[in-house]
């Protein structure tokens, strides 16, 4: 998210005394994604400043040697509140503090034999060295405060440290990015600008180490990436979406997008990708795509409803699965950043693949549940 894909959870918000453009007017004044993306990388790890709206997205499952299981999710949001076209230069009243960019991140860690959860968020604007996003050859840097994400050529080093829990990965892929729909163009509406570009990078083998309730756990396990950037809003007869991105012991992999429609059926837009062990890409559109929700989850803060397990089939593939999260409670309640309150959680994955047993771990992102998600992507 895409998320989900991921469909930013940006809010209106207000800015260095102006409100974050929400007109048709100052939405043609960021640049748009109206086709093939064409990504290249690793110039296209870096950000794109010019769009409206970008993440850099890691979720995974860890493991110590003494068989602790954690998920952790650690995600980095750019917003850019001015319109490149109505940005003057040099600006009229100077200050080490003006900027048009602002940063946010969500970090989280599901205890999962504890069968607790945590999570923490930040947010500062791209000035005085507070936060930032860069690229210097073939290296990028996404920072905020002392969390961060570098991606060099052939690792990914993640860092947060919150009041609860830290963590401190390295991460090597182990498959090429993987570019959604068409070469990046991830469509999202009806309309041809209602979409990001938008890839994944599906495995990434994990080594580090997290640190809980006053014990370090050295951990490994498997990661995964999402990096996504768009400048439109969610068409108005969308709600939400359901995101889930899975990895299996057979070295595949499966994202699925669901976007919900107000009228509680999904968008013909939803869809999805299979990537096969060495690394080639399957689109799947939506009649290919069949999901029923078995269970729901009751939030005690929000009240929200939440899907809590899934029965997924791929009919193409003669793929079927059921999805339980790992813990019944991974609400995110955000009031202090993007005031999003969202589900994004570890599941486990379990069914067959053309007659043969399959099993897996992965995340899953609902939004839209507590409150119909308005913002933009």
């Amino acid at each position: 998210m895409v998320w989900i894909t991921k469909l930013l959870l940006l809010p209106v918000m207000f800015f260095l005394g102006a409100a974050l453009p929400t007109s048709g007017y100052a939405e043609k004044q960021f640049k748009s994604v109206t086709g093939p993306c064409n990504l290249h990388f690793p110039r296209d790890h870096g950000p794109h400043q010019d769009f409206r709206t970008e993440w850099w997205y890691y979720t995974g499952h860890l493991e110590s040697e003494e068989g602790h299981g954690f998920g952790f999710q650690l995600t980095f949001f750019r917003s850019r509140v001015t319109p490149p076209a109505t940005v003057r230069y040099p600006p009229e009243s100077p200050s080490a503090w003006r900027t048009d960019q602002l940063y946010l991140a969500h970090a989280a860690l599901t205890d999962i034999p504890g069968q607790d959860f945590f999570h923490a968020e930040q947010m500062a604007r791209a000035a005085l060295g507070m936060a930032g996003a860069s690229q210097e050859g073939d290296s990028t840097s996404i920072f905020l405060k002392h969390w961060y994400a570098r991606i060099e050529p052939h690792i990914h080093k993640l860092g947060a440290e919150t009041d609860d829990f830290s963590v401190q990965l390295t991460l090597k892929p182990a498959k090429s990015p993987v570019p959604h729909g068409n070469s990046g163009y991830s469509l999202k509406g009806r309309k041809k600008e209602s979409a990001s570009c938008y890839y994944s990078m599906t495995r990434l083998q994990a080594t580090g180490s997290v640190f809980l309730q006053n014990e370090e756990y050295p951990v490994k396990g498997l990661a995964w990436m999402d990096h996504e950037f768009s400048s439109a809003p969610l068409e108005a007869d969308l709600v939400g979406w359901d995101w889930f991105s899975l990895q299996f012991n057979d070295n595949t992999e499966l994202m699925i997008y669901l976007l919900r429609q107000d009228d509680g059926e999904y968008s013909p837009a939803s869809s999805g990708t299979f990537v096969e062990p060495a690394g080639r890409v399957q689109h799947l559109s939506r009649e290919m795509i069949d999901v029923e929700i078995l269970e729901v989850w009751e939030s005690p803060r929000s009240a929200a409803i939440y899907p809590a397990r899934w029965r997924i089939r791929i009919k193409p593939l003669d793929l079927e699965l059921i999805v339980r999260p790992t813990l019944a409670d991974q609400e995110m309640l955000t009031p202090e950043s993007t005031r999003v309150t969202y589900w994004e959680g570890s599941v486990s994955a379990n069914g067959s693949i053309e007659g043969n047993a399959l099993h897996g771990a992965g995340y899953v992102e609902l939004t839209g549940y507590a409150k119909k998600f308005d913002a933009p992507m």
